[in-house]
């Protein structure tokens, strides 16, 4: 390991010396290139000059040791400094390896996120709508931009089917983690207890270099937009619904006044879905990893159970509880998401295969 990270920094520092060449600085593709793996590069960096400094410490304290001219306290003050530098060298170790850990290639992309109401009618749809306000608050804490694509609403302001997009650096690496169904026990009138369910699918978002997209192969229809909208609703026929037909994917976008607009938003949730379609060695491997990622719908699947009577969150992969549900709601996740990419690091770092 160490000596790949002696590599590493060799590299980075030949890349630092090609960043400033005008002749790179020509060609802005490669030049950006370089940027961003010069960018990635700099915590490892960082970090391994750090343990090589304690390493060059301890190297230093272990000398004072062995030498026999050196009076008492000069050891015991070497003594004491080697057994602090020990305790780093592991911290910082272990932090090396979690840098060097294998990074998936969408991390630092942007999310198209979608929510369906599962199982539990009307009620699945109004908690529907609580997850996208969680997530559109989330998105405010840590600074990404939310845009909404796509909302089918229910008379109750509930939501049958919500699409957005979450823009940012980092973000697919913070929302990869809430796929699936996620369901909340609620209190009726009377007392009784109910339980709805939602699913919720993110996908990296595709760069247009990584997906083309024959125009030919899509079928594209207008037609008027409906639910919340004010005076707009149902005048024009702004809205767009593409569909894909060699793979059958329909995708589509009401949300903007404009028809070029929402073509632009329907054409980047296709291009995101392509890209999970084709990231993938099999169609039918695809289909599986899809399926497990959204679920049924159904009650008995659970990823994360929200328990408003008892004002807690529950994420069932880790086994995680928190008694903070209106904090949570709020947007207030990270730390079971923390949790989750602990747990992922725990298992990478382990050697275990899901």
């Amino acid at each position: 390991m160490l000596t790949r990270l002696k590599q590493m920094k060799a590299h980075f520092i030949e890349i630092a010396e090609m960043i400033s060449d005008p002749a790179v600085i020509a060609d802005q593709n490669k030049w950006r290139e370089l940027v961003k793996e010069h960018a990635n590069l700099e915590p490892i960096i960082a970090a391994y000059d750090e343990f090589t400094a304690i390493e060059t410490g301890i190297e230093e304290a272990q000398a004072i040791l062995e030498d026999k001219s050196a009076d008492k306290d000069m050891q015991e003050l070497a003594e004491e400094e080697l057994r602090e530098l020990a305790e780093k060298r592991e911290d910082r170790l272990q932090n090396l390896k979690v840098l060097l850990l294998p990074k998936d290639k969408n991390d630092e992309r942007n999310v198209i996120i979608e929510i369906r109401a599962g199982t539990g009618g009307d009620e699945a749809a109004l908690f529907g709508n609580v997850l996208m306000r969680m997530y559109q608050r989330y998105a405010e804490r840590h600074g990404f931009k939310y845009e909404l694509i796509d909302m089918n609403e229910t008379e109750m302001g509930g939501i049958k089917e919500a699409v957005f997009s979450l823009n940012g650096r980092g973000a697919y690496s913070r929302m990869k983690f809430v796929h699936r169904v996620q369901r909340v026990p609620e209190t009726e009138t009377q007392g009784r207890i109910h339980t709805s369910a939602a699913t919720v699918a993110v996908l990296p978002e595709a760069d247009d270099i990584e997906i083309e997209i024959n125009m030919s192969d899509l079928r594209i229809d207008t037609y008027r937009s409906s639910g919340a909208g004010g005076q707009h609703v149902n005048k024009t026929e702004s809205a767009i619904r593409i569909t894909h037909i060699p793979t059958g994917i329909v995708v589509q976008s009401q949300d903007e006044r404009s028809q070029g607009r929402n073509k632009e938003q329907a054409m980047k949730v296709l291009k995101s879905r392509l890209y999970e379609l084709y990231s993938t060695e099999q169609a039918e491997k695809e289909a599986s990893a899809r399926k497990s990622q959204v679920g049924s719908g159904d009650r008995s699947e659970r990823i994360r159970t929200y328990n408003f009577p008892q004002g807690r969150v529950t994420d069932h992969r880790i086994n995680m509880t928190l008694y903070k549900l209106p904090q949570f709601i709020d947007g207030d996740m990270d730390e079971i998401i923390e949790g989750l990419i602990l747990a992922e690091r725990t298992r990478l770092l382990s050697g275990e295969e899901e």
